[in-house]
């Protein structure tokens, strides 16, 4: 009976590290794809044709800009969410119209809770995924090109959603 019950304890624990981990890395996945996304709004604003900028109406013009005669992506596909495993994703509208960033629509309370990276300051103490918002705001003074000027992750899966 003593060795079932430590048997039982050690899988318990096993389990809960297993669980930890696998959060963990689907929050590096997460940070990762809101990146690129941020990146493929960013290169689509800058990139917009004539001097008014605009913003994406809807994820998937990133995968093809119609805006030009020869084919323009910021991203080969849109990827799923890692923390919902959907292919929808929460979508933050910009004040003059267009999608200006994406964000989980997962609820979980992350792990991950300090030590973001400088663009994203408002992660941290952020109480669920969906705090978490992948934003590209153009500069003020419209100075520098956006973050990644070259072609951004080609390894984004799904369809999208908005809310």
């Amino acid at each position: 009976m003593f060795a079932v019950a430590i048997a039982g304890l050690l899988l318990a624990v096993t389990s809960e590290v297993s669980s930890h981990s696998r959060q963990r890395e689907k929050e590096k996945e997460l940070l990762y794809i809101g990146d690129q996304f941020r990146e493929a709004i960013a290169l689509y604003y800058q990139r917009t044709p004539g001097a008014l900028k605009r913003y994406p109406e809807k994820l998937e013009e990133l995968l093809e800009d119609k805006r030009y005669l020869s084919m323009q992506r910021y991203l080969r596909k849109i990827h799923a969410d890692p923390m919902t495993g959907q292919s929808q994703w929460g979508t933050i509208t910009a004040p003059g119209g267009g999608i200006m960033g994406v964000y989980s629509l997962s609820n979980q309370n992350p792990i991950k809770s300090a030590n973001f990276d400088t663009q994203d300051p408002g992660f941290t103490g952020g109480s669920r995924y969906s705090d978490w918002r992948f934003i590209y705001e153009p500069p003020a003074s419209g100075g520098p090109a956006p973050p990644g000027s070259g072609a951004p992750d080609s390894t984004i899966p799904a369809k999208t959603g908005q809310s």
